[in-house]
């Protein structure tokens, strides 16, 4: 595994649980204002976590940790996944993986071996400008819907986020990303935050009062949405 940061403690990444996050190398999606840009462009390699410091910390805090959460760059791309994660629970921890979902084979198999406890998705946008918003032009949905079908027949527990871009997201966009995730039980929608860490610059975020606005949006088509960061 390409493990490129930990972050030791978080009581909000993992619903109900006291858990650490360890971030993984490397994304097929280029989101101009991700905030983990040195994860995804390989700039962060030089800080690898090596996997047997990263156990030994997880053996330290057996008894007080109840889950890990895997997140990226995007953590389906690593090839020993499957086998990183049998470890993890087999010293008795919780996993939560956060993904693109641009991968649906890799989550279905994830998902059908019972090696996930939690799933958050990330919606990009309105399926119309995912490929201006995830930086790879021509792309095409269909795997992305295929990963939201899987989570909406509830073979696992799952959210679904959106990080909301002022220059990137408008009215119409939100309530088209809700549409795409209809009869969802949970959705999120982010503020924007400029992390220092960015792949391009210029990007904002909404303020409270218009992010209230683009919530009620989607409340038509998923059962619970919320903000979350405000």
């Amino acid at each position: 595994m390409l493990l490129l940061g930990l972050q030791k403690l978080t009581l909000l990444d993992f619903p109900g649980k006291m858990a650490c996050t360890v971030f993984t190398g490397g994304c097929d999606f280029r989101c101009p204002f991700c905030h983990n840009a040195s994860l995804v462009t390989g700039v962060a390699a030089a800080s690898k976590l090596p996997e047997e410091e990263f156990f030994a910390f997880l053996r330290k805090r057996k008894g007080i940790l109840q889950g890990v959460c895997i997140s990226g760059g995007e953590p389906t791309l690593q090839p020993d996944l499957k086998d990183f994660i049998k470890k993890i629970r087999e010293m008795g921890f919780c996993v939560k993986l956060d993904t693109n979902g641009n991968n649906p084979k890799v989550l279905k198999e994830l998902v059908s071996e019972g090696l996930l406890d939690y799933v958050a998705m990330d919606i990009k946008n309105s399926p119309e400008k995912y490929p201006e918003t995830t930086g790879v032009e021509g792309l095409s949905v269909d795997a992305v819907k295929e990963s939201v079908e899987l989570l909406l027949s509830n073979v696992v527990d799952y959210e679904f986020r959106t990080t909301v871009v002022k220059e990137l997201h408008n009215e119409a966009d939100i309530e088209s990303a809700a549409r795409l995730i209809s009869g969802a039980k949970r959705y999120f929608l982010q503020g924007f935050i400029d992390s220092g860490d960015l792949i391009k610059s210029g990007f904002s975020g909404y303020d409270k009062h218009s992010m209230e606005s683009l919530l009620k949006l989607t409340k038509q088509h998923v059962k619970t949405a919320e903000l979350r960061g405000f």
